[in-house]
């Protein structure tokens, strides 16, 4: 007999469908009709993205979450935008030539960068020169390995590399926790893709230089050079504001203020060589409006459902995470997974034990595992602890990264490394596919990104990352 419960929970289960249909439409309908899907994907995106605005309204009682939702598309598309825009301004020219070993080294510049100034900042200021020097040979295959190392794998060492690490910086993650626990899972998953990703490059040159319209070395050669140094300046108000928290809005001002000096100091010429144009941030604007919208009851049924994984095995956690990343914003399902592992293996009283433990001077109130939370807690900043004003949040994350540090290190790598999975797995896949695409590249379908890549080349790694770091 259906229980009391049933018809919310089958209510939140229809809710998700305008996600499903938004997504669907983003795989089928442009493989079917390129030129009508071009046309009306702002009908689509914007109607399905207000049925479920429709729903949080009337039947969800969510006004609260679909303000807050606002707010993070927002900031969302003031960063890519502002990146964007900036990035169009800086003006790389790379010296040498198109060949397999300059590309892995370029890729692996940009997984590194990607720790030091985002993944959207690295993807955004690299994917030009990148597409300008394999313009000659360029194939789908070098812009999706750009999408996995530069745009997501690259960031899982610091909390600037990706938006859901630095959430987790916030909740009390020690900035270098990441690196110190996480290096050696990314080193493997940047090697095996550099080298799948070198096999494939060798084969694509040789099949280039016996074709018809090959090229003699020598004529492939960019000429080195730098304009739009003064840029520099503009990423970094963008890098450095995106720490603010307080006055509100104060960091989306500042990047909207760097975008608009940024273009309005950058010549028409360095935007001309750079093909720059506001067609791709329009596209990833709008698509990504309908997203954020129509992934709120999605995201509500993630949550509900998560608080079920308990004390899951480690391979619950980063695969969970990273399934869900795939298709939904990955800074909330961090937060969701992470939430789940504190109510199964952080004790209801942990919170309690450990402000009385630090407000006794010392003598604790419960066993080791308490212990190691105090400890982390003194070492990152006692005097906050001392005065009794760590959030409980905070101190619960503590417990977590002292007790159970592989349960972080699953949920990290799961919500970065499967941002990679689709196109809209992290923000900045899209803009690189939008400017691939106004490049020339004939870039694969949602379906066929899946398909051809995703599926027997990142699905492999993951499973030898699973197997190696979190089988247990």
């Amino acid at each position: 007999m259906a229980g009391a419960g049933d018809g919310p929970e089958i209510g939140s289960t229809l809710a998700v469908l305008p996600f499903v249909a938004l997504l669907a439409a983003m795989a089928v309908l442009p493989f079917v009709n390129s030129a009508w899907w071009k046309r009306y994907y702002p009908v689509i995106a914007l109607a399905l993205g207000g049925a479920a605005l429709l729903y949080e309204f009337i039947v969800a009682d969510g006004g609260s979450e679909v303000l807050e939702t606002g707010m993070e598309y927002l900031s969302f598309i003031i960063l890519i935008g502002s990146l964007y825009v900036v990035s169009g301004g800086i003006l790389i020219r790379l010296r040498g030539k198109s060949s397999p070993a300059a590309n892995v080294g370029m890729l692996a510049a940009g997984a590194v960068a990607a720790n030091l100034i985002g993944t959207t900042g690295a993807s955004l200021i690299l994917i030009r020169p990148y597409l300008r020097v394999n313009r000659y040979r360029l194939r789908a295959f070098h812009v999706v390995f750009f999408i996995f190392l530069v745009s997501n794998v690259g960031g899982a060492l610091t909390p600037i590399g990706d938006p859901p690490l630095f959430l987790g910086f916030l909740r009390g993650i020690p900035f270098f926790w990441v690196l110190e626990n996480l290096w050696t899972v990314w080193l493997f998953e940047i090697v095996f893709l550099l080298a799948v990703f070198a096999i494939l490059d060798f084969g694509s040159l040789r099949r280039f230089e016996a074709g018809p319209d090959a090229i003699p070395r020598s004529e492939i050669h960019e000429t080195a050079g730098f304009s739009g140094l003064h840029n520099l300046f503009f990423l970094g108000v963008i890098l450095a504001s995106s720490f603010l928290e307080e006055p509100r809005f104060a960091r989306e001002l500042l990047m909207l203020g760097a975008a608009i000096g940024s273009y309005a100091t950058t010549s028409a010429k360095v935007h001309e060589e750079n093909g720059f144009s506001i067609g791709p941030l329009k596209e990833v604007g709008i698509l990504f409006a309908g997203i954020f919208a129509a992934m709120i009851p999605a995201v509500d049924w993630l949550r509900l459902h998560s608080q079920l994984l308990g004390e899951g095995h480690l391979g619950v956690y980063f695969w969970g995470t990273g399934v869900a990343s795939s298709f939904l914003d990955n800074a909330p399902t961090y937060l969701n997974f992470l939430a789940a592992a504190v109510a199964g293996l952080v004790p209801q009283n942990a919170v309690e034990m450990i402000r009385q433990s630090i407000a006794s001077g010392g003598v604790l109130m419960g066993g080791k595992e308490i212990s190691a939370a105090v400890e982390l807690l003194l070492r990152q900043n006692s005097g906050l602890v001392g005065s009794g004003g760590t959030p409980a949040a905070r101190i619960e994350t503590a417990y977590l990264i002292a007790n159970h540090p592989a349960v972080v290190r699953a949920i990290s790598a799961g919500a970065v490394f499967f941002g990679a999975c689709t196109y809209i797995g992290n923000g900045p896949n899209f803009v690189v596919r939008s400017l691939a695409e106004e490049s020339g590249v004939r870039m694969p379908s949602f379906i066929g990104y899946v398909v051809r890549f995703t599926l027997p080349i990142l699905l492999p790694s993951f499973v030898v990352v699973w197997y190696l770091f979190f089988r247990s």
